[in-house]
């Protein structure tokens, strides 16, 4: 049963190009190790809400965008496995201060197939 990471993420606008290199790296490496698919989106049509929304999800401040990504594995071990090879891998290594976004406010989880039409 196929299984995916999401991933929600606020940018500084003046990084989106540096995180859209370091997002073309880290889908190459974890399609290398095995992942379906590698996917990230930035927000076009986000506004904030009343009570949630994307924007108060990552607490976006002023110069910034929402980022929404996705990876797709077969199942959930095949994630767990590849995971593990790309937390490994050397290539990725690097500090939060050197990220091109707040790794802090970064929402991340799996997610189990529930509907598929």
């Amino acid at each position: 049963m196929p299984y995916v990471d999401g991933f929600i993420v606020a940018v500084p606008k003046k990084n989106l190009k540096a995180y859209a290199k370091l997002s073309r790296k880290a889908g190459r490496i974890w399609r290398e190790h095995g992942a379906l698919d590698y996917r990230e989106w930035v927000a076009d049509d986000v506004k904030p809400g009343k009570l949630t929304s994307f924007p108060q999800s990552v607490k976006l401040k002023t110069g910034e965008t929402v980022v929404f990504a996705w990876i797709t594995y077969k199942s959930r071990a095949q994630r767990d496995r590849i995971n593990a090879k790309v937390m490994a891998d050397k290539r990725l290594k690097m500090s939060l201060d050197a990220m091109p976004f707040d790794a802090k406010r970064m929402i991340y989880g799996g997610f189990a197939n529930l509907v598929t039409v």
